[in-house]
């Protein structure tokens, strides 16, 4: 079990990613900003579109896993550059969540 952050503001949206890795066996905290003790997860999966600065996302430490908007070609290329390990579009994330954070979490062990 991985102690995941996920920063999703959207209430209807974080119920889904909430829902999503509690089914895969995970802890979750979810809330719509970063906050103290982020750096004590193991994966921070995060909402490109609302988390505000990536570079400072990818600071905190813990693997990142981004989404955004598949039409908004910018955010991604902002996340890709601050490092962000990895981002994929809302709609892959909604599907394929569960993979996506055992790919990362996997790759940090």
């Amino acid at each position: 079990m991985a102690r995941v952050v996920a920063l999703v503001p959207d209430l209807m949206l974080a119920s889904r990613v909430e829902g999503s890795l509690r089914a895969a066996g995970h802890e979750v905290t979810v809330r719509g900003a970063p906050a103290d003790g982020d750096a004590d997860a193991d994966l921070i999966v995060a909402d490109l579109e609302a988390a505000g600065d990536p570079a400072a996302l990818v600071a905190i430490g813990p693997p990142t896993l981004g989404f955004y908007s598949h039409v908004d070609v910018e955010t991604r290329r902002r996340a890709e550059e601050a490092g962000f390990d990895l981002v994929v579009p809302r709609s892959r994330m909604a599907r394929e969540l569960p993979q996506l954070a055992e790919r990362l979490l996997s790759s940090s062990r």
